[in-house]
């Protein structure tokens, strides 16, 4: 980041999402960022209706029954970020890069990589899930104790065009805010039907956690579930002005310490 990281008095998101990684480690965590567990968590909280359906689980690439899977179907590893294998059509699969891809990230321990301790005792499954839609905006709800502050959407990702990024407040009022290296969208983006619903979702999973960020969908007037990421970008990405570092770091209430494994 470019200075020195002050852990004793944490001022900046980024700083304090580092003094997380040491001393919140409450071991539901490790559940939360399991792809395949989180389903079961999610779905007593906020209902079934929102959990994009399960087609399989495996253990390791060789064990999957393409032949039992859809035509479209998206692969996930349970164990890390962006481990995602999307397909449209089986005729069309490359299936040596599939497996290399997905070997790769067997072979990935998040925690060794930067300290995101969640990830460390998870073990790696592969899981097959409905594919849903075509070229997703993805909503990322920023919360802070339980309450949602700014809403991140991703458009593009997976595309030509390239992922671009773009804050919202929850009145759905643009913000003069990025990430380095992530453009904003040259397109207006439309306030969400289901806003509303998404950010009490939201809300009712991050409860009493100082921060996570609540990754959704809407499709077609659906709301659907994607994951719960307690460190974006593993805090080490700056924002755009720099201000907003310090902004919400100062929504970030620290817990006290807890260092139980």
């Amino acid at each position: 980041m470019g200075k020195k990281l002050n852990l004793r008095e944490p001022i900046t998101f980024n700083e304090k999402l580092q003094w997380l990684k040491l001393y919140d480690r409450r071991k539901e965590y490790t559940f939360l960022v399991d792809k395949y567990k989180v389903k079961e968590i999610v779905g007593a909280k906020i209902g079934k209706e929102y959990l994009i359906p399960t087609l399989g689980y495996w253990s390791n690439f060789e064990l999957i029954d393409f032949g039992s899977l859809p035509n479209q179907f998206v692969l996930k590893c349970t164990h890390d970020s962006g481990g995602v294998i999307i397909c449209k059509n089986k005729k069309d699969f490359n299936f040596h890069e599939a497996q290399k891809k997905i070997d790769d990230s067997f072979g990935c321990n998040f925690f060794y990589m930067s300290r995101e301790w969640p990830y460390k005792n998870v073990v790696p499954k592969i899981i097959a899930e409905e594919f849903i839609s075509d070229n997703l905006s993805d909503y990322k709800f920023f919360c802070f104790n339980g309450e949602v502050k700014i809403v991140l959407v991703c458009r593009n990702r997976y595309t030509k065009e390239g992922l671009t990024e773009d804050f919202f407040d929850t009145d759905w009022k643009h913000l003069n805010m990025s990430r380095k290296h992530h453009p904003n969208s040259t397109k207006d983006i439309c306030r969400p039907e289901k806003l509303d619903e998404m950010i009490n979702l939201a809300e009712i999973l991050s409860e009493n956690i100082p921060f996570v960020r609540v990754d959704l969908y809407e499709v077609d007037g659906k709301v659907y579930f994607g994951e719960l990421t307690f460190f974006p970008a593993s805090g080490l990405e700056g924002f755009v002005p720099e201000c907003w570092d310090k902004t919400l770091g100062e929504w970030l209430i620290l817990p006290e310490k807890n260092k139980f494994i």
